[in-house]
């Protein structure tokens, strides 16, 4: 079920403090093994994909529904999630950074096949001048 720009960006905004904040306090958890370190990196993706989501209907609230998030806004949000792996362990930032590319190659996807608009050109057909 869809919500609205202003509900989702509520929402997004909610949970990525609410992420950002449960990886703070579990840091010794998330760094005390292997697996657990790489689970670490995997919430940091998490938050990356929540604080994208938020930045994208913020700017849908403000500058209309056909404004797009851009590459700047796309390495903000990488940037802060990577840094808030980084926190916790070293090996978060790299599989946050690997996670989080994986997930935004994920949602570029179904941003394209839901929101490319395709329309049908009809091929001319040219004749040759002698």
């Amino acid at each position: 079920m869809a919500v609205s720009s202003g509900t989702s960006f509520a929402l997004a905004s909610i949970f990525s403090i609410l992420l950002f904040s449960g990886m703070q306090m579990y840091k010794q958890w998330l760094a005390a093994s292997q697996v657990q370190t790489i689970f670490g990196g995997y919430l940091g993706s998490v938050l990356f994909i929540l604080s994208l989501t938020a930045i994208g209907n913020l700017e849908a609230l403000m500058f209309g529904k056909d404004f797009q998030t851009k590459l700047p806004e796309v390495i903000i949000c990488l940037v802060g999630s990577v840094f808030a792996a980084g926190m916790i362990h070293r090996v978060c930032t790299t599989t946050c950074l690997i996670f989080s590319l994986i997930s935004l190659y994920f949602v570029n996807n179904i941003s394209q096949k839901t929101y490319t608009v395709t329309s049908a050109v009809q091929p001319q057909l040219f004749k040759k001048k002698k």
